[in-house]
């Protein structure tokens, strides 16, 4: 691999790892707040064991998504020190703020871990309220600085070349960042609610001959259901608005995303196929009339832009098409699925629930982590070859120091290390405290005042 590329790696790699966790630090508080509200709505104390353990779990990622989380920014300044220098005149407004958030979101968490059965009802949920606040904060300020690398905004330049006249706040106000930062947090509570159905219907495929428990992980699963379908449906509205935003800001991108060669009014949708470069065109796939143009503009005759309008050169690589493609086949398959599930527990009642179902929603989990990662890989490679759209290519970002391919399988390594590590903590944590023992002793009265959750 040539450096760029291996920088790209690297740089690609080690933000993969990370927005596993920094996702789940996003979805897991905002779950956690809910079960603390369904405590508060029905009084069944198994919703506040599920907050407690899902705390627990939370600590344990967060434990990973600071390191993980450091490493990037890292990178970010050794491998791209040419696009840090826009940052640090243009964008550095979000990344100041976020460290705000951060001690927002710490400083909640302890007092919730340590101090919820000795605070009143309400501000027992405004300790969580702010702990998932904190976290979603985080994530809309680092999608700022994301969404200004997409459409550039907050300054000029000069007759040289040079930043002048920057204004912070439109920075970061910058065109892509509503659609942006709404797609990131409902997509975020989505796989945190998905995550939590996943291991859920797990746990009943293994505990169906203990009813408490049973009956403990089929509450956490509908519950978990409820949001990630609620949540799903949310981050298809939101696609599009922001295929909208794509529209009017970078028209490549979009054509790229849904194959699209020719301008034209009336655009079919896509589904699948594979592009052939050399007819200009894209073969095999599924064409809905007209939908492109709607989803676009909210008109069937808008015309949209095609790749030949457009230097071959600047040409997002053609794999976004299919990322684009996964992203949008397993969200609409988490909404049937928690649709579905819904519509079996409402038939079947109290009657357990059948094991070839549970069987699919162990799936769910995975689904909407794999969901998250082709989705930023979609946002960040449908950008290319800017760095900063048509500002900056990314070739004139990256560093000139070599010896990256050493660094890359070292980075690799280490992050194998560490998903070694968080699953071997996070069993050996919880089988010391088997949920059998504490539906126990929350039933019998002993898990009930004073007692916090640590």
């Amino acid at each position: 691999m040539d450096e760029l590329t291996t920088a790209r790696s690297l740089f690609g790699s080690s933000l993969g790892f990370h927005i596993i966790f920094a996702t789940l630090g996003v979805g897991l508080p905002f779950m956690i707040f809910v079960s603390e509200i369904a405590y508060q709505i029905t009084k069944d104390r198994e919703y506040t064991l599920m907050a407690k353990r899902w705390t627990k779990a939370q600590a344990i990622l967060l434990g990973v998504a600071i390191p993980s989380g450091t490493i990037v920014a890292v990178q970010m300044s050794l491998l791209w020190p040419k696009f840090m220098e826009w940052v640090g005149q243009v964008i550095a407004l979000p990344f100041q703020v976020e460290l705000f958030a951060f001690f927002l979101e710490a400083l909640f968490m302890s007092i919730y871990v340590y101090a919820a059965d000795r605070l009143s009802p309400l501000l027992r949920v405004l300790s969580v309220f702010f702990v998932a606040l904190g976290g979603s904060a985080s994530a809309v300020l680092i999608t700022s600085a994301n969404a200004w690398m997409n459409t550039p905004a907050g300054f000029d330049l000069a007759a040289d070349g040079s930043v002048i006249n920057v204004r912070p706040l439109e920075a970061f106000l910058n065109p892509s960042f509503p659609s942006a930062a709404l797609h990131v947090l409902v997509s975020a509570y989505m796989t945190g609610a998905f995550v939590v159905s996943g291991i859920a219907a797990w746990r009943m495929l293994k505990g169906k001959q203990d009813e408490a428990l049973y009956r403990y992980h089929r509450k956490a699963l509908m519950l978990s259901l409820t949001v990630g379908g609620l949540m799903s449906l949310a981050t298809a509205f939101n696609g599009h608005w922001a295929g909208q935003v794509l529209h009017e800001n970078q028209p490549e991108k979009l054509a790229a995303a849904e194959g699209l060669f020719e301008t034209q009014a009336y655009a079919p949708l896509a589904l699948g196929g594979i592009a052939d470069l050399e007819e200009g065109k894209l073969k095999g796939a599924i064409e809905i009339p007209w939908m492109l143009s709607f989803l676009a503009d909210n008109r069937f005759d808008a015309v949209v832009k095609g790749l030949n309008d457009f230097p071959r050169d600047t040409w997002p690589p053609f794999y976004v098409h299919t990322l684009f493609n996964l992203m949008v086949a397993i969200g609409s398959l988490l909404i049937l699925l928690a649709g579905f599930a819904w519509m079996v527990r409402w038939k079947r009642g109290k009657a357990p629930m059948p094991r070839w179902l549970l069987w699919v929603l162990t799936t769910t989990g995975p689904l909407s982590v794999l969901a998250i990662e082709f989705g930023w890989v979609f946002t960040c490679s449908g950008r290319q070859p800017w760095t900063v759209y048509h500002l900056q290519r990314t070739a004139e970002a990256v560093t000139d120091a070599g010896g990256l391919l050493t660094w890359f399988v070292l980075f690799i390594s280490l992050y194998l290390l560490l998903a070694v590590a968080t699953v071997w903590v996070m069993r050996a944590y919880f089988r010391r405290r088997p949920l059998n023992e504490e539906l126990a002793a929350l039933h019998s009265g002993k898990g009930r005042e004073g007692e916090s959750l640590g």
